[in-house]
């Protein structure tokens, strides 16, 4: 059965009912055309009630929904001739922080994505999407190749967090994202990061200290997950929903804040329902900054990457103070 998420069973029980009617007309001298057709209107008016009215945390569990398409489905899609490379060079390679080198688009680009993984299998050798240390060193191993060469740098986030476990703490997590943070801003080539899913607390910022950050229509990016926020504020972590609802998780509230530059439109019904359209959505979307960015000149480029992330917060804080 595919998997629907609870608000979403209105529209899977109607489009069950249109599948048993098509395969009922196929029968001779059945034509349930007029029926179909009802019901469909129905199904396309009720899709749009329901995701233009979601709360932060319906908001939070689509960005979650297991269909919607991941890191490696948006490199396979628009970067062609992709190597991708292996390894910190310290300690191991980190399956979950996919890195390498193509083309977008003609362009030669460096590109970064954290992969959750579709099977479980692939989820539990990508630890569920949660970074280790050497995961985020080879990402900035790539980045700083790719500032060497003058190659643009393209990201994709799609992370609760980075992993907490003991192994990752013992091996430098913390001071693996802090030196990410650091060193992005020398970066000397632009940089575009698309939060495609859940982008989650230092894990997804040690790869998104970027000149454009854009966010998937039903994506989410936050200090903290909403059961971490719950777990800290209320020891229970099944507050979550009223966590969620208290962050206000949404891509408009984060453009309201400036914290990122922009939100990328998916499918009536989320990514999941037509990831094809998604995709190329991202695509058509990131070309586009990069054709803006490559026109700004290195030490501009810098600077503003600088005091775009100094300025974040300072409106909210001035409006307080007033």
């Amino acid at each position: 059965m595919e998997y629907t998420l609870e608000f979403e069973k209105p529209v899977f029980e109607l489009e069950n009912q249109i599948r048993e009617l098509k395969q009922a007309s196929e029968r001779p001298n059945i034509d349930l055309t007029a029926e179909i057709g009802a019901l469909q209107a129905k199904v396309d008016k009720l899709i749009v009630e329901i995701y233009q009215n979601l709360s932060p945390w319906e908001r939070t569990l689509l960005s979650r929904h297991p269909s919607r398409p991941h890191a490696i489905d948006y490199i396979e899609a628009c970067v062609t001739d992709f190597h991708e490379i292996h390894g910190d060079r310290r300690f191991s390679d980190d399956p979950c922080m996919v890195c390498g080198f193509g083309y977008l688009e003609g362009q030669r680009v460096a590109v970064i994505g954290i992969e959750k993984g579709r099977k479980t299998q692939d989820k539990i050798r990508n630890n569920f999407g949660m970074a280790q240390p050497e995961g985020y060193r080879k990402a900035l191993r790539l980045m700083e190749m790719a500032s060497q060469f003058g190659v643009p740098v393209l990201t994709f986030v799609d992370t609760p967090g980075a992993y907490p476990g003991i192994g990752a703490e013992e091996r430098g997590q913390a001071l693996a994202i802090a030196e990410n943070l650091e060193k992005m801003f020398g970066i000397k080539t632009p940089i575009v990061t698309v939060v495609i899913g859940e982008g989650g607390s230092g894990g997804a910022l040690g790869i998104a200290i970027a000149d454009r950050v854009l966010m998937m229509e039903f994506s989410v990016y936050s200090v903290i997950s909403p059961e971490s926020c719950a777990s800290i504020l209320w020891s229970d972590p099944k507050m979550a929903e009223t966590a969620a609802n208290a962050l206000q998780l949404s891509p408009n509230k984060a453009f309201e804040l400036k914290v990122i530059d922009g939100v990328v439109k998916e499918p009536v019904g989320g990514a999941h329902r037509h990831p094809s359209v998604a995709i190329n959505s991202v695509k058509e979307a990131v070309v586009r900054e990069f054709n803006i960015l490559k026109k700004i000149p290195t030490a501009q480029l810098l600077d503003e990457r600088f005091a775009k992330f100094r300025r974040m917060g300072n409106d909210t804080i001035t409006g307080a103070d007033a």
